[in-house]
Formats: structure tokens, C-alpha cells, sequence
């Protein structure tokens, strides 16, 4: 129950036309605590309710757990969850052994794309596509729960 995940940003969005499949995500927060995220997500038309742990401090590693719950369930639930609700495309793209994550986002995010790729041990090596840019793992500011509190369009550029 171990996330080993690190993240990029893009360089171009040559990664649409790679991508296996894409669907909308919305997905809010019941708790931003570092030490446990709580978030409610509706991917489609699947509901899921996941914790996260605190983040090691390389930002590498975390707890996580997940769970499938009813859209209807998801949906209630995010009545209730904090405010900056996120709205996001995720396209998931077969690259050599993983499938990289990329996620496009809207409104107050809009213009940020930032791709994951889950690992099966920290020091793995893995090839990387053309198109992936900065390492950004483990800063913060680019964690959803944190996105959802101070959005994209606020930072200073």
C-alpha cells in the first residue's frame, strides 16, 4: 500500500495522440492534513474514496489506499469536501513498462499538465518519453491537495 510515484511536467502535448485512453476526473478534498489526505474522486462513472499518508521527504514515497465507491456516493460526497474542487483530463500513455499519467487540467488550474509515472521500487530506471520535462516530485505546490487550496492561475510566473 505503498505509492512510489514521481512527477513531470510537459513539454509539448504530443502525449494526447500516445495516449491508450483519457476521461474526465473531478476530485475533492475531505481533509488536507499533510500527515493523511482524504480525497473523493469520480473518474467517469466510478466513485472512489482514497488516504494518502505524508509524503517521504525526497517525495517519492507515500501510504496510499483506495477504495471503489458508488458514482452516487462520490458524488454526494463531494458536497461535503473542501473548497477548490479539482476538474482535470487524465490521459494515460503506455511508455515501456508504465504507463505515465498525464494530467491536464481546468479551471483555476488551467494550463498546468503534469505526468506521473509509478514506480515499483525508488531507484527504478525507466525510459522516459520525448515529450516529459522538469522533475517536479516532491514540491508541494504540485500535489492536487495543494492545487486545490492555492490554484495554478495564483502563482507568480
Amino acid at each position: 500500500m505503498t505509492e512510489i510515484e514521481r512527477k513531470f511536467l510537459t513539454q509539448s502535448d504530443a502525449f494526447k495522440t500516445e495516449a491508450s485512453r483519457s476521461f474526465r476526473i473531478k476530485q475533492g478534498f475531505l481533509n488536507t492534513d499533510p500527515e493523511r489526505t482524504v480525497r473523493v474522486r469520480l473518474k467517469g462513472q466510478q466513485g472512489f474514496i482514497t488516504v494518502k499518508g505524508k509524503s517521504s521527504e525526497d517525495g517519492l514515497l507515500r501510504f496510499e489506499w483506495e477504495k471503489e465507491i458508488s458514482k452516487t456516493e462520490a458524488e454526494s460526497l463531494l458536497l461535503l469536501c473542501e473548497r477548490g474542487v479539482i476538474d482535470k483530463m487524465r490521459y494515460e500513455v503506455p511508455y515501456g513498462n508504465h504507463i505515465v499519467e498525464v494530467d491536464e487540467f481546468f479551471g483555476d488550474n488551467v494550463g498546468l499538465v503534469v505526468a506521473e509515472i509509478e514506480l515499483n521500487h525508488p531507484t527504478e530506471i525507466f525510459k522516459k518519453p520525448q515529450w516529459l520535462g522538469e522533475e517536479v516530485t516532491g514540491q508541494v505546490k504540485y500535489y492536487n491537495a495543494q492545487l486545490s487550496k492555492e490554484p495554478y492561475n495564483t502563482w507568480k510566473k
